[in-house]
């Protein structure tokens, strides 16, 4: 248990649990959210499309500035206070009855969200050392997907009910969630604020310009997450004679495997070399997983197209394991110790473009152009991933002549 899921012991296991606590809230709002805004508040689903669009944009922005926050003035205190405000901005909504009231809300709630993390990244930062980060940030990965299958079946039970009460204790349970979340945060040690350097930029992240092409490429990896949530039920209908059952199959198999296998996968990356290998390796298999999705299209046995899925599930959360094991190490380890919380909310602005731009531009490639879209985009994931070797070597030559950066050594 402790080496699959839990971490040993210590402010590594408190962080964990503050994950698990407000995942359960995330995984009953995710399930529930579309349908309360739409049937309960009354929107149209156009209007939710374009305020979650919008509101993710102001937050991938707003995380930025909120992570410069937590490294001045510390992110244990930060933290703290994000996960209060993502609470109460959960329960706003509970509140919200018009279109003009649920767009200033979504966007707190999203720059709450975005802040919030980046925080949590700059705390761990400050409480694990270098070298065990990525394995930590791993179980933290684990604890989350665990919350978030219960929290589903929470959200799964408010639909069956399908009563206004039902979705309102779906979305109160979430903004508990939060609100324990920030309780189990305070049992941490305090990290110190870093001190401000005289003539320095307030956000220099954003002219760290090999930091920036780190994490284009990795929005681009990261469009992964839409494709199991939106693009692989809606290619299953539309597009295969597979059951329908076998949407929540992928999904049962994508957070099963993670719980299991993230730490597992985590304890690979050693350091930046084995990050830029590892993250070669998740393109090609990313690939292979949008070629098997592809073929899962052809014939009329819904057997057949069943047995494709699966094969494509299983490459395509092995992909995503390793993606996110080897970006982790990445993003950490290029990262100046005194600016890890604006760094981390910059590359996890990533998330953000990923969840705004990733369900048009994938219902696009793939939906409409069917088997060449998937070709075109496990192209984009094999690019994305071998260019992010020279980047990181670019970043580490730009380093070298900088401030210094503890780096290991990438070889090809």
């Amino acid at each position: 248990m402790h080496s699959r899921i839990l971490p040993p012991q210590g402010p590594s296991r408190v962080l964990a649990l503050a994950q698990l606590t407000n995942s359960v809230g995330d995984g009953a709002y995710y399930v529930c959210s579309a349908l309360y805004f739409t049937l309960v508040v009354g929107l149209s689903p156009e209007q939710v499309g374009l305020g979650l669009t919008l509101a993710w944009a102001v937050g991938s922005v707003a995380g930025v500035a909120l992570g410069h926050l937590a490294d001045r003035l510390g992110p244990r205190g930060v933290a703290v206070l994000l996960a209060v405000a993502t609470s109460l901005a959960v329960g706003s909504f509970l509140f919200v009855r018009s279109f003009e009231m649920f767009l200033p809300m979504a966007c707190v709630y999203a720059s709450c969200q975005c802040g919030l993390a980046a925080a949590r990244q700059a705390l761990l930062a400050g409480l694990v050392a270098g070298e065990a980060r990525t394995e930590i940030r791993a179980h933290m990965q684990s604890t989350t997907n665990a919350g978030l299958a219960v929290g589903a079946a929470i959200g799964g039970l408010a639909l069956h009910l399908g009563t206004r009460e039902a979705f309102l204790a779906a979305f109160a349970i979430d903004a508990t969630s939060f609100a324990l979340a920030a309780l189990v945060i305070r049992r941490l040690p305090v990290v110190p604020p870093a001190p401000k350097v005289a003539g320095e930029p307030a956000i220099a992240v954003l002219r760290d310009r090999p930091y920036a092409v780190i994490t284009l490429l990795n929005t681009v990896l990261l469009l992964n997450m839409p494709l199991l949530s939106l693009i692989i039920p809606l290619w299953i209908v539309q597009r295969t004679q597979a059951p329908t059952w076998m949407v929540s199959s992928l999904l049962v198999l994508n957070t099963l495997s993670v719980v299991l296998f993230q730490v597992r996968v985590a304890r690979r990356v050693r350091g930046l070399g084995s990050a830029s290998r590892l993250l070669r390796r998740a393109g090609a298999v990313m690939f292979l997983a949008c070629l098997v999705f592809a073929l899962s299209s052809v014939g009329t046995s819904p057997w057949t197209a069943a047995a494709a899925l699966l094969v494509g599930g299983g490459l395509q959360v092995v992909g995503e394991m390793v993606q996110a094991s080897a970006s982790w190490q990445i993003s950490f380890t290029l990262a100046p110790a005194d600016k890890q919380g604006q760094y981390q909310g910059f590359f996890g602005s990533g998330v953000a473009i990923a969840r705004m731009l990733g369900p048009l531009l994938l219902t696009t490639v793939v939906l409409t152009w069917g088997v060449p879209g998937w070709l075109l985009l496990g192209g984009l994931f094999v690019l994305a991933s071998t260019a992010m070797g020279p980047a990181v070597r670019w970043a580490q030559r730009v380093a070298a002549r900088g401030p210094a950066i503890e780096v290991s050594p990438v070889r090809a």
